[in-house]
């Protein structure tokens, strides 16, 4: 777990992308148990209701599930729904703003297909 407190965002939020991330590459699977919020707390250093307020965001959007006297778990499906999650959220912060400047650039189609192709060979 790693977090960057000095990043605008809010905490609970940074807590809560830090599990999506953990869930994204792996280190979180399906079923999996996640950690307590106690832990969170202890690791982040901040005030539990910080991170129930992420956790329980994860809980809303079907991210995480809770069992009862057990802890929280990843649900089925969890990564496949942050990836469909995460394009939405790619498309409209980063390719509408793309377009928008290659437009104003006079780039064709084809020009801007090419230098991102370029780009995602490096």
């Amino acid at each position: 777990m790693d977090a960057d407190f000095h990043n605008k965002k809010p905490i609970f939020q940074q807590i809560k992308e830090q599990i999506e991330d953990q869930i994204m590459d792996g280190r979180l699977r399906e079923e999996m148990q996640a950690p307590s919020t106690t832990q969170l707390v202890s690791f982040y250093k901040v005030n539990h209701l910080t991170v129930a307020k992420g956790v329980n965001e994860l809980v809303e959007e079907e991210i995480l599930y809770k069992k009862r006297g057990v802890g929280m778990f990843v649900t089925s499906g969890a990564k496949e729904r942050l990836i469909k999650k995460r394009q939405k959220a790619f498309g409209e912060e980063y390719i509408d703003e793309l377009v928008k400047e290659a437009r104003k650039l006079r780039m064709s189609e084809e020009e801007l297909v090419n230098m991102l192709r370029e780009r995602m060979k490096k």
